[in-house]
């Protein structure tokens, strides 16, 4: 007989992993943690292997569990599909999505209109990231779907979307002679540092960082107020920032990838917020801000 697995014990697992702790999912769900603890027994027992080990106080998924992880989310949203379909009491589905900030004002706007027409009882988790840690996400199944930058000559992971120039961009009129050149740039780790550093390097070009942080609406108001110099790509920028690499004499810069990435597994509702989502982008190929590349 095949194994049918427990779907309470299911959700235990699920939210006990998103949450960080299996005390926070008890609570959630309105179970005692003595209860959880017997329903991860009950699905290490219907599995045949271990799901969990110890890592200090925290229980960590093995191998196994983050396989049973992976198919576990998919079945509790198709569960709660079907639940919301035939009027029943369950959980609205969710659909994950990961986005860098860039995208958040038009790419994202467009995606949920559209979205909200075909699956008006879905409910989308929208998460902010670096490209690093949106591709963890998707590989470990916390996210369904992310938009994620990579180097052209990176690994080939998702579905290539948009090739778009990165540009040295200030609202500078001109650089301060004789000093190293400022810079304004995320923190590490992140692509267009890395691109902006080796291209200076290569050149010879002495550097400072000027500023460093993870907002994107930091970098730009460090820009517009004259901060420094900072690579993104031509993707809205701002009133105020140009392209300033032909005028400055910087480096040229590649191009970089938009790519798509997609968990193993999607359930309906995310694979049509995937088909919105690639047709959304595909639609920009002449996104807002774009302006004239250094070549």
């Amino acid at each position: 007989m095949p194994v049918n697995f427990d779907m309470d014990a299911l959700r235990a697992m699920v939210v006990g992993v998103e949450l960080g702790s299996f005390a926070r999912a008890a609570a959630h769900l309105g179970r005692s943690q003595s209860a959880v603890s017997m329903q991860l027994k009950k699905l290490e027992q219907q599995a045949g292997c271990r799901l969990f080990h110890r890592s200090g106080r925290a229980l960590v998924p093995t191998e196994a569990g983050e396989r049973l992880l992976s198919y576990g989310r998919q079945i509790l949203t198709l569960n709660d599909e079907v639940a919301v379909t035939l009027g029943g009491e369950a959980t609205v589905a969710t659909v994950r999505l990961g986005l860098p900030q860039d995208f958040f004002e038009d790419f994202l706007a467009d995606v949920l209109a559209r979205f909200s027409k075909i699956r008006k009882n879905v409910h989308v988790e929208v998460r902010a990231g670096r490209n690093y840690a949106l591709d963890e996400e998707v590989r470990a199944g916390r996210l369904d779907l992310a938009l994620a930058f990579f180097e052209q000559k990176s690994v080939r992971r998702g579905q290539r979307l948009l090739s778009l120039p990165m540009l040295w961009l200030a609202a500078l009129d001109t650089l301060p002679d004789g000093e190293p050149l400022p810079l304004v740039l995320y923190d590490h780790p992140c692509l267009f540092r890395q691109a902006a550093l080796r291209g200076l390097e290569a050149r010879g070009t002495s550097w400072r960082l000027a500023l460093t942080t993870p907002s994107l609406p930091g970098i730009w108001s460090a820009l517009r107020s004259g901060h420094g110099i900072s690579v993104r790509t031509s993707h809205r920028i701002p009133k105020g920032v140009r392209d300033v690499g032909t005028e400055f004499g910087l480096p040229r810069l590649p191009p970089i990838e938009l790519r798509l990435l997609a968990a193993e597994t999607l359930s309906p509702a995310a694979r049509d917020l995937s088909n919105i989502l690639t047709a959304v982008v595909r639609d920009s190929r002449e996104p807002q801000g774009r302006v004239k590349s250094q070549r």
